[in-house]
């Protein structure tokens, strides 16, 4: 964060040579600026660089209000929460002005009476970007006043007259005058309350219990909402999405990598994971999102990914605290422990009761092939094959140490297979050499290689 500009009189704002800037026209320049230089404007954003981001981009050089329309977990609102970066990193307001109005484009009376009376002595404050966003979740019990105001009965006490505007309580939109205001999940607001936007949106007064006074609100109403809950929870009302100037669909991320980059990115890992089992996870995730069995109306979240690699880190930690072990890495059989309360977060078709652990049981096997697939091709198995003879077995657990699993491997004679796996998987110590060993033996299993038994927190590999 810069240092706050030194102004702090509307005298001092003049004679440092500030204009003032309407808030699209702002945010217009320093996107185009932003373009221009080269810099990215939504920096931890992956996947919507190509389809949603320019959408959004057109949408805000245009001056348009946005709706994005999305299933759970597509980054809207981290997409909402990014336009902050668009601001001016500091903002000059009337000290003092509920509204944060402009010394040089002041909207109430109040505030151009003080200018008329204090004039170059006028008081400033100074506003940070980060403060000039605001976000609602929109809830059932949102009423007007939260939004809009409502009479302040405090203030009418103190001897102010019921018609007085000053005897107003503002809501969060007129609070947010010169910043953006967030609503996410609009639908769910109630129609009624949908209604007391329409005027502060396109005619920008503001009309509370009789008063209807003319504020040229300078603000950016952004909304998120599922596709769904046109119809299911709740809706938009047409002529609130009519005020909308862009209604934008998001998206899960197209490529694989950019669901890598995204757990990566902000999952809060306790242990080590291989970037493999990440893989393995974002698979999975992509394949729940393909399968018939899930209801894909209510999305798989990136949360789903998100949850999961934290679990199995989590259960690498809690292995390296039970046994000692001094450094915690995470193994497949993590992952399998990990989807036991990984199911509660997907919601299947009606038709699969009775068969939602079949599914995610089939698709994690799935989605581990392939990972396996891609990084172990070429690979030959055929001295492992031949040691586990049916006599000697390999065995793994959720309690099992990295090195209790590397000492239990059979002897490969001069083979260097083990190797091999461990530099095809970018293993450089015990913890992941046991990992990308133990994914070794699973890929035979998966090929219909070796055996392979579970129970009790122990797998056995034979």
């Amino acid at each position: 964060m810069s240092q706050k500009p030194n102004a702090s009189t509307i005298g001092e704002l003049r004679a440092a040579g500030y204009t003032h800037r309407p808030l699209r026209a702002e945010i217009r320049e320093n996107l185009l600026a932003m373009l221009s230089a080269g810099e990215d404007p939504w920096p931890g954003l992956h996947g919507l660089q190509h389809t949603v981001i320019p959408q959004v981009e057109r949408a805000l050089i245009a001056g348009h209000d946005i709706v994005l329309l999305g299933e759970r977990g597509q980054g809207k609102t981290r997409l909402l929460r990014s336009m902050t970066g668009l601001l001016d990193e500091w903002m000059p307001a009337v000290e003092g002005s509920d509204l944060r109005e402009d010394p040089f484009a002041p909207i109430t009376e109040a505030t151009r009476r003080r200018i008329r009376e204090e004039g170059d002595g006028l008081p400033l404050t100074w506003i940070h970007r980060d403060d000039r966003y605001a976000e609602k979740l929109a809830t059932p019990d949102t009423s007007v006043a939260d939004l809009i105001g409502d009479v302040d009965p405090m203030r009418v006490a103190e001897g102010r007259r019921l018609g007085d505007p000053e005897t107003i309580h503002y809501g969060l939109i007129p609070r947010s005058n010169r910043g953006i205001v967030a609503i996410n999940e609009l639908p769910d607001l109630a129609e009624r309350i949908q209604v007391s936007m329409l005027n502060v949106m396109e005619e920008r007064d503001v009309q509370i219990r009789g008063y209807m006074l003319r504020l040229p609100l300078d603000v950016l109403v952004v909304a998120s909402a599922n596709p769904e809950d046109y119809t299911n929870r709740g809706r938009i009302i047409t002529p609130l999405k009519d005020r909308f100037g862009a209604e934008i669909r998001t998206h899960y991320p197209i490529a694989l990598e950019d669901e890598i980059a995204v757990i990566a990115q902000e999952a809060v890992l306790l242990a080590d994971v291989p970037p493999v089992l990440l893989e393995i996870l974002a698979r999975y995730t992509r394949a729940l999102r393909e399968s018939p069995a899930v209801n894909q109306r209510s999305g798989v979240s990136a949360r789903f990914a998100i949850a999961g690699a934290e679990t199995i880190a989590a259960a690498a930690r809690h292995r390296a605290a039970v046994r000692g072990e001094e450094h915690a890495v995470a193994r497949l059989v993590d992952l399998e422990a990990a989807v036991d309360v990984l199911g509660g977060k997907i919601e299947f078709e009606s038709g699969e009761e009775g068969r939602e652990w079949e599914v995610l049981g089939y698709l994690l096997r799935t989605a581990t092939a392939e990972a396996v697939r891609e990084h172990l091709r070429g690979v030959d198995f055929a001295p492992l094959i031949g040691a586990l003879d049916g006599t000697t077995t390999v065995s793994t657990g959720e309690q099992v140490t990295a090195a209790e699993f590397l000492a239990g491997l059979p002897d490969l004679g001069g083979s260097d297979l083990y190797d091999q796996v461990a530099a095809r998987l970018g293993a450089t110590d015990e913890g992941t050499r046991a990992s990308a060993i133990e994914l070794a033996l699973e890929a035979l299993y998966l090929a219909r290689k070796i055996a392979k038994d579970s129970g009790e927190g122990e797998t056995i590999y034979g």
